[in-house]
């Protein structure tokens, strides 16, 4: 008789304990606290590569051609990291633009499709654009120093860690152009916030106080520094030219996704 009641202990005890994981997992599609699933709701299989940080600039600053042209430049980074276009995707960089010579705004959540992104490593980036931008509930993506990689599945510079010796860390390139507020919104009002729609690689005149010359509005993708942590809003940048994103910590990087 104790045998069968240490049996029955035993199995109750199991029972309990899975009770509790299940409780305490998060809900489907959803990331744990700083963790991106490895594959799409439910923990089914892993998506195509969909999203990538560009591992390099143009090299001209903010000024890629207007959206066209940055689109283009994400379409051949895609290329040369050998991840191929998804079947009915296009490639978009995620950048707002102002009103200008009787053309609308464009919001950047407009332009990169429904979702869902993974990355090079078929880590899912984020479901849909209200979890992209946190419209219902903030940290809903996996765009973080860990997840956000390049079109090679590399990490992308961020701040460096502390207890970094001197010195020895890489250039901090987290700085991605963006031109858009938290939501992924072209900005209001008249300030120069997308470098004139990324045509522009000009310097603000010496002794513009920073932020209200020329520039563009900055995300930071491994959510470090800049007074908040967003991916996508974090500073405008000093000026347009590669010279002055270099300088306040980027390198002319984008953010691109394949927009269904």
């Amino acid at each position: 008789m104790r045998k069968v009641l240490h049996v029955f202990t035993a199995i109750g005890l199991a029972a309990v304990a899975s009770l509790v994981a299940f409780a305490q997992a998060p809900p489907a599609g959803q990331a744990p606290a700083g963790q991106a699933p490895a594959g799409g709701r439910g923990g089914g299989p892993a998506g195509p590569a969909s999203f990538f940080i560009t591992s390099v600039g143009k090299g001209d600053g903010a000024n890629y051609g207007g959206l066209a042209g940055a689109d283009a430049y994400c379409a051949q980074m895609a290329q040369s990291g050998g991840i191929p276009t998804p079947p009915g995707r296009t490639w978009r960089a995620y950048l707002s633009a102002t009103a200008a010579n009787g053309q609308p705004a464009v919001n950047a959540r407009d332009r990169i499709g429904a979702g869902p992104w993974y990355n090079k490593n078929g880590q899912l980036i984020a479901n849909n654009v209200a979890d992209l931008h946190g419209d219902v509930e903030r940290d809903r993506n996996s765009i973080n120093r860990n997840f956000a990689l390049n079109e090679k599945g590399e990490p992308v510079n961020g701040v460096a860690p502390p207890g970094t010796p001197a010195g020895t860390a890489p250039p901090n390139q987290h700085d991605i152009l963006t031109g858009s507020d938290s939501f992924g919104r072209a900005r209001a009002g008249t300030d120069d916030t997308t470098c004139s729609n990324y045509t522009s690689n000009a310097s603000p005149a010496a002794g513009t106080p920073r932020g209200q010359g020329p520039g563009v509005w900055l995300g930071h993708h491994d959510r470090t520094g800049g007074g908040n942590s967003s991916w996508n809003a974090t500073h405008k940048s000093a000026g347009c030219s590669q010279a002055n994103l270099v300088s306040t910590g980027g390198a002319g990087l984008l953010y691109c996704f394949a927009a269904n």
